[in-house]
Order: C-alpha cells, then structure tokens, then sequence
C-alpha cells in the first residue's frame, strides 16, 4: 500500500508530505482546488511522463517521493531482486526528480533506474481508474490472469506450463534428431567411403612408430650386420690374432695346473677367467642368432615405407593424426550404425513428442473447462453489482474463445476478454470499446469489488468514478468502496458526498493564496471540520443546518 508521499515544487504544490492508512480515503475540494495535481504527482513518480510544465513556476527543480509498504509475497519482491535492487523486503521508496528542462530521474530505494523500469514497479503498485483514461483493466492481456486467480487455477495453470514445456522439450529433441538424421544421410556416400578405406588401411594402435622403428633399422642393416661380424670376428679370433676365448684359455691352463699348489691364493682369478670365457661364447651365440634373425630383405624396407607413408597420408587426408585413427575409423562406424537405428531412434522420438503434446493437451483442455467454467460465476458476480451502480441493463460477459494452435502455450489454449453491452438487444464488445466514460468507471468498480483478492495490485485510486451520478447510485459507489477498502486501499477523488461520508479518512484538497501566490494546501478532516465539508459538498456556497443534519445522516450510514 501507499504509506507517504512528499512533493517538492510541483504545479501549486511548494511543500507537501502526506501519511497514508489503509481502508478507503477520500479526497474532496472545489474545482481547481488541486485533486488532479496529486494525481499528476503521484503518476510521476509511478513513471509518467516527465514534463517541464510539471515544475512548479521559479523553482529549478520539481520532485516526488511515494512510499509503498509490500504485502508478503508480492510478485514485485521477485523484480527487485533480478534488477539487483536492494532494499527491505517490506519497504519500497520511488522518487522523481524533474528539472525546469524537462529532463528528470528515477531512483527505486534511492538507486538509479530507468523510466521503464520505474513503471513497471509502479504498475505493480497503484492501479487509478479515472472516466477516459484507464488502463490496465481494459487491456485483454491481463483478463485471463485475472480470471485465473478469481477461480484459484495454479494447480491447472502449473500442469498446463509443465505440460508445454515438456513438449516443447520434446519437439527440440525431434527436431535435433531430424536435423542430424538429414546431415547423416546427406553424407551417407562419404561416410561410407571413408569407412571402407579405413577398414581396407586397418590402421592398428601405435602403427607408426612401431613401422618407424623397423624402416630406420631396415636402411641402417648393412652397418649393423657389419658391426655384429666384426664383433663375431673379434671373439672367435682369425690368423694371425688370436680370440678373445683362446686368450683367455691360454691364460687359464697354466694356472690351473699350479693352483692347488698356491694355496687357495689364485681361485679367485681362476673363478673370473672362468665366468669370462662363459661369456664370451654366450656373446659368440647370441651374436650368431642375432645374424640369422637379421632380415635385410629389401622388400621388407619397401613394405614398411609403404605402409607408413600409406598411414600419414590418411590421417592428413582426414585432419588428424596417425594414432587418432582407429578412433576415427570407429567413430565412421558408429555413425554408420546410427544411420541405420536413426529411423527407430526417430520413431521413438515421435511417440515421445505426440505423447508429450497429449499430456499438455489434457491440461490443457482441463484448464480451459475450469476457466470456462468460472467465467460464468465471474459473470454472476459481477452482473449482481451492477444494478446498484444505476447499470442493471447492461450485460458483463466473459469471453472465453479458443485459440489457434500457434498461439497454444504455457497459458492454456484460450484467451479470455471481459465485455459488456450497454444497451438491451445490443451485442458484446471489449470495455474499452462500448462503455462510455461514466459507465466505465463503474464496470471498473464493480470489477474491482469481485477481483479485489485476486489482483495483486495493492493501491486502487478513482478519480471521480460518481461522476454524473447521484443519490442511491452515488450512495451505491460509495458503499463498493467501501467494500473494496476492506481487501485493498482505496483513494478516491470525488464530488459525491455520499462516497466521501463512505471514506475511513477524509481530506480536503484547497487553493490557498498568500502575497499573489496560489498554493495547494490538504486538511485532515476529522469531526465538525468532516461534517462542514459534506454539508458544503451538499449545499453548496451556503452551508446550512439542513445540509448539516443531511451530513451527521451520511455520517451515521457510514458508522452503521
């Protein structure tokens, strides 16, 4: 609700800090007093237009600050926090700043916003319902919600939006699928190709360097038989050097004659000599079996550069690596398989697509049964209001009609507009397009009366919603407002004293001039100073007792 409103240098308006209670408030005042001033000021800081005739005359700069207290669990707390607005959770200061230039600024909880933004809030906050120029009741886009919360649908309403998205899910799967199926099958032909002179190349893991090392060995074999006969020759000894062995032999035998004669003192060498000459006809073996095994075939050299360059110029054929691919050749193979279980896979995606949009459907139509349904209570409840507010011949009609399956969404499969016709006989229309500027603000009031616990907009303001209206039909105004005070805060603008005798607070909007200079100046009204405002408000210039004692009844209508 509105808590205070503080405005600096606006139109008549110097200096002005207004506490706000719940329940319904009414405004009175002569023409010209300055009512459409506060509602000037107040729509500025909800995010109206900024205009420099705003300023009031000398000052540089106008502004105002409106205080708004957050019923729990209002859908604002959730925009503030995405917005990064911080604040307490129950508390909510706008203020705009004008300049004499036209130029101003917005600040929510004293940080820089936007207008848009600031609108946004304030449309969260205050609704006003004035003859012509209301607003958001007359917009469709907000008729289905409110018939939603009328009827208390969130179970449907989350069914239906879980619905949707799961088939929206679904048909993002199917679509997927189908996109890769078709790239699949348009490079069906390659992938094929590909796949086959892989399978006739059998690449084998770490092929390369096993084919790098035999090619290097192979072109480096004459050395290394070379080498190994050389060694052969070294060991086994030819004219006129002795080998190795026959060496070690020759150093052997004579010490093994004396060495039982030397006491112990040469086994140890005996031992060596021993071990030495083992290993050298070890060595003499493996060298002989090295040089069998030596393969110096030159087609096997061939064989092995061919098969090497065979594998490097695939794997640049195909962007990788020699070791990356057998992957590849695996990866070809599983798309190959994929293309042969996408007609299952698609298939199985279709069921899950239809059976998601049947699912959705069922909410769906469950949701529309429910709205339709309650669009005849809503109807009900609403036409029982208007007779009292001098409409009984008109007819309030909540349209509920089917909508085109593009259209479908989370929301359900219908759109919901509230008309009316004003005269017997005489088809339905949008309000916005039928009623007239009175009879507006009545449909407004008796919508609000019946949608007051389901829209969440916290503050309601009409501005002469009694105009042309009179006796028990201004009588009947007042008393909804009442009523409507009881759910929400009302502020009401008003001519009528038997809507302002109606009002848990009154007051009194008056032009005060001082050295040349008008001013707008508002009187809480409580007791004899009320009274004398409805007596005024009844009578005219010239108050008298009659109107008095037509005030004190008004009074204790009200209090009854």
């Amino acid at each position: 609700m509105l808590s205070a409103l503080s405005i600096r240098d606006i139109v008549l308006i110097d200096r002005l800090d207004l506490e706000f209670e719940p329940g319904l408030s009414a405004l009175t005042g002569e023409s010209g007093a300055g009512k459409s001033i506060l509602l000037d000021a107040l729509g500025l800081a909800l995010g109206g237009r900024a205009d420099a005739r705003l300023v009031r005359h000398g000052a540089a700069q106008g502004s105002v600050t409106a205080a708004f207290l957050l019923p729990p669990h209002h859908p604002l707390v959730d925009l503030l926090a995405e917005q990064d607005i911080r604040g307490d959770d129950e508390a909510l200061v706008l203020r705009r700043v004008v300049g004499a230039d036209g130029r101003s600024r917005a600040f929510v909880n004293d940080q820089p916003v936007g207008v848009g933004l600031m609108r946004q809030i304030g449309d969260g906050l205050v609704e006003i319902h004035g003859q012509f120029d209301n607003q958001r009741l007359l917009s469709p886009v907000t008729h289905r919600s409110l018939l939603d919360a009328f009827a208390g649908l969130q179970v449907g309403l989350a069914a239906t939006a879980e619905g949707w998205a799961a088939a929206q899910a679904a048909d993002a799967a199917l679509a997927t699928a189908e996109a890769e199926a078709t790239a699949a099958r348009r490079d069906e032909d390659y992938l094929r190709h590909a796949a086959e002179e892989l399978d006739r190349l059998d690449p084998q893991p770490d092929e390369e360097a096993v084919l790098a090392e035999t090619r290097a060995r192979l072109m480096s074999g004459e050395k290394i038989v070379q080498a190994m006969a050389d060694a052969g020759r070294a060991l086994a000894g030819e004219e006129p050097m002795p080998g190795a062995g026959a060496s070690i032999q020759a150093a052997l035998r004579p010490l093994e004659r004396v060495a039982a004669l030397a006491g112990g003192r040469l086994d140890a060498a005996v031992e060596a000599l021993t071990r030495s000459y083992a290993d050298i006809v070890e060595a003499q073996a493996q060298l002989d079996r090295a040089l069998t095994a030596m393969d110096l075939d030159p087609r096997r050299l061939e064989e092995a550069e061919e098969r090497l360059f065979a594998l490097r110029a695939a794997a640049r054929k195909h962007g990788c690596t020699v070791a990356d691919l057998p992957a590849l050749r695996g990866s070809l193979a599983e798309r190959l398989a994929g293309l042969d279980d996408g007609v299952l896979r698609l298939g199985r995606l279709r069921q899950a697509a239809a059976a998601a949009h049947a699912a959705y459907g069922v909410a769906a139509d469950d949701l529309g049964a429910a709205r339709r349904e309650a669009a005849a209570r809503l109807d009900a409840r609403v036409m029982a209001e208007l007779a009292p507010l001098n409409l009984g011949r008109a007819v309030f009609r909540t349209a509920v009609r089917a909508l085109a399956p593009p259209e479908w969404g989370a929301h359900g499969k219908e759109q919901v507009i509230f008309e009316v016709a004003t005269n017997p006989g005489s088809p339905t229309g949008p309000l916005s397009r039928i009623a007239s500027g009175g009879e507006l603000a009545r449909f407004m009031l008796a919508l609000k009366v019946v949608l007051a616990q389901a829209d969440p907009v916290p503050t309601l303001i009409f501005d002469e919603v009694d105009a042309g209206v009179g006796g028990a039909v201004a009588d009947a105004v007042g008393e909804r407002l009442a009523r409507l005070g009881e759910e929400v805060q009302v502020l009401v603008l008003t001519h009528s004293p038997q809507v302002a005798a109606r009002g848990a607070h009154h007051w009194r909007v008056r032009k005060a001039v001082a050295e040349g200079d008008a001013r707008t100046r508002i009187d809480v009204l409580a007791g004899d100073e009320r009274r004398e405002e409805l007596a005024r408000m009844l009578a005219g210039a010239r108050i008298t007792d009659e109107a008095r004692a037509a005030a004190d009844s008004l009074l204790l209508r009200k209090s009854a």
